[in-house]
């Protein structure tokens, strides 16, 4: 479905990524982790067509992207920004009908199939009952739930996320993941998310790709990647690894105190 070939990019001379492969197939969860300043959300820009690579392409649905127009991509794949703040007092329907714009000539009404569309991303996004209330009436939860609709509204093949969770508590952080996986197994929804939980990442991403430097640091299974040796060397902080009730890894950062007690132990 998308498909990143040596791709480099940067902003104003500076760069970021260096020489990245990476394949998306159709029906993919794919969880793209690594430290901060690694090039994720340069490389979900990259992948959106918003940034173009200095070098290298990148192909959608076998096609280069920079080849294809915007209305066109925008039928194809929808992206969820990093969380915000909403500026302006939209009810959510309204900003969920947004979504339709690539099926719309200009200044043109939505019609009865667009408010249709609207009305099933509303409900697998689990925000029907926000549908007439303002978008700066509801909790940040709530919030990223709507901009999931916006983004199903597109009625997309590849769903493309940067850091959905990010500012919400431990249930949204959940509830957001539960979405995206449900999306994923009952609509074949592709999805491709960012992510700083590294968690969450390994509970719910059949599939992970670690990022350091602007480079693809390993590729694989969460078990094959979240492993001590790679995760110590890419955060450059001690961690330990186990497995969680799912039997996913499971990350825990040591402290100062608990490696002074390991090495104790080991005296």
């Amino acid at each position: 479905m998308l498909e990143i070939r040596q791709v480099h990019g940067g902003y104003e001379g500076r760069p970021v990524l260096q020489g990245v492969d990476l394949r998306v197939a159709a029906g993919d969860f794919l969880g793209i982790i690594g430290p901060n300043g690694a090039g994720k959300s340069t490389l979900l820009r990259v992948m959106a067509g918003v940034l173009a690579p200095t070098q290298g392409e990148t192909l959608l649905m076998g096609r280069p992207l920079a080849q294809q127009r915007r209305r066109e991509v925008a039928r194809l794949l929808a992206v969820v920004p990093a969380p915000s703040t909403p500026l302006f007092s939209f009810t959510v329907r309204e900003f969920v009908t947004m979504g339709r714009t690539p099926y719309l000539g200009r200044l043109q009404s939505d019609r009865p199939e667009d408010r249709r569309v609207v009305d099933e991303a509303l409900v697998a996004a689990d925000s029907g009952a926000l549908a007439d209330r303002p978008i700066t009436e509801i909790s940040a939860g709530e919030w990223q739930r709507v901009n999931v609709a916006r983004a199903l509204a597109q009625q997309p093949h590849l769903l493309l996320l940067d850091e959905p969770t990010a500012f919400l508590d431990l249930g949204h952080q959940r509830e957001i993941f539960e979405l995206l996986a449900r999306l994923n197994r009952e609509q074949g929804l592709t999805v491709v998310c960012v992510s700083h939980d590294l968690n969450l990442a390994a509970e719910y991403c059949p599939r992970l790709a670690v990022l350091a430097e602007g480079r693809i640091f390993a590729e694989g299974s969460p078990e094959a990647v979240v492993t001590e040796a790679i995760i110590t060397e890419v955060y450059r902080a001690p961690v330990q690894i186990d497995r969680g009730p799912a039997g996913r890894p499971r990350v825990t950062l040591l402290s100062e105190a608990a490696l002074a007690r390991g090495q104790e132990g080991r005296l």
